[in-house]
């Protein structure tokens, strides 16, 4: 098997999973890690490894050659690293968002072709079993759909700290509301025309420009509605915070993640990806008013964990370089998703709607 090279930048959460990915499955070698602090060092003494630790990433690049990069930095950083990894004759994985603006983002993209090289953006639940037959099942239930999803996190200790961090940057509806944007993209298959969003600053350990709870509402072609809500902080309400629930004219179909919802749970990355059960209901009626059909319960066999789902990405990534995949539609649902993510941003802070 060809072995890729691949330089590791980034070492928090999203970076040092990948890095467990590329450490544990075959064909990958690790040439460095980069990192500002210490955050590099932790990681190697938890893969009881000995990777080469870079403060800087174009020495990296100029002192490894790597065959493909991960950046999984803070996105303020992700055009230039990107564009450089390219520029150098690296394939590139990089964590959402794709880029800090959509301009960023396409020119991301038009590196990529320019250089023919391969760009994998981390949806980690693209690659879920469960949350990929939640989308199909989605598309059974008639037009136009409502989607109803969010994610909020009572945040504290350690999370707190990553989500402060985040937050010098973007705001929570576009750091998480892409993936479920996406998600919505997927299960309408159409265009949105217009968002809507309301946000509220409830903590003065942010930016006064950026605000910790935001809810984001996207209005389709086809009449199809979705929300998406998200907060950070220490602040936030633990009741209800996982809900990932689909309805239209013949039914509906809901997430129902009993552990993961469990009390304290909120700001687990661990959480965020268990599915669980999928509970399917149908909208058919007889005579009396009564439903013709029960509820059903599917359960998938193949329920991996956050840091499996992390390999699954990782070996899509492997393919993709090895078997020359075309990328250019999920690249493209990329720029889409960020697109719509910045756009309700947008809404929030102008308290306007925006037209897409």
């Amino acid at each position: 098997m060809q072995v890729i090279k691949i330089l590791v930048v980034g070492c928090g959460n999203m970076g040092a999973s990948h890095a467990k990915a590329y450490h544990d499955l075959d064909g990958f070698e690790i040439v460095g890690l980069v990192a500002r602090g210490d955050s590099k060092r932790k990681l190697n003494t938890e893969l009881g490894a000995d990777y080469t630790l870079f403060e800087s990433y174009e020495e990296a690049l100029e002192q490894t050659k790597p065959d493909a990069v991960c950046i999984a930095t803070y996105p303020d950083t992700h055009k230039d690293y990107a564009i450089k990894a390219f520029e150098s004759g690296a394939h590139v994985f990089i964590e959402k968002p794709l880029a800090e603006d959509v301009t960023s983002a396409k020119e991301v993209v038009s590196a990529a072709i320019k250089y023919n090289k391969k760009l994998v953006v981390g949806y980690i639940l693209r690659y879920h079993p469960s949350w990929m037959k939640f989308i199909e099942l989605s598309k059974t239930m008639g037009k136009p759909l409502v989607m109803r999803m969010n994610l909020n996190q009572q945040s504290h200790g350690y999370m707190w700290n990553v989500h402060r961090n985040l937050m010098s940057s973007l705001s929570p509806i576009v750091d998480c509301g892409v993936h479920y944007i996406d998600v919505m993209c997927q299960m309408v298959g159409v265009k949105s025309v217009r968002v809507s969003a309301i946000g509220a600053r409830l903590t003065d350990d942010i930016p006064d420009w950026n605000y910790n709870y935001g809810q984001l509402q996207l209005h389709f072609e086809d009449g199809s509605v979705g929300w998406y809500e998200a907060g950070w902080g220490p602040m936030v309400s633990q009741n209800a915070f996982f809900v990932k629930d689909v309805f239209g004219p013949k039914g509906s179909v809901s997430i129902v993640a009993d552990k993961a919802s469990n009390e304290g749970n909120s700001d687990s990355v661990a959480a965020h990806t268990q599915t669980e059960s999928l509970r399917v209901h149908y909208a058919d009626l007889d005579a009396n008013n009564e439903f013709v059909k029960k509820d059903e319960w599917v359960n998938l066999a193949d329920e991996p964990d956050h840091q499996e789902l992390c390999n699954r990405e990782q070996r899509f990534f492997q393919q993709a370089i090895l078997e020359d995949i075309d990328l250019t539609s999920s690249m493209e649902d990329a720029v889409n998703s960020l697109r719509i993510a910045l756009a309700c941003d947008e809404a929030v802070k102008t308290k306007q709607t925006i037209l897409l």
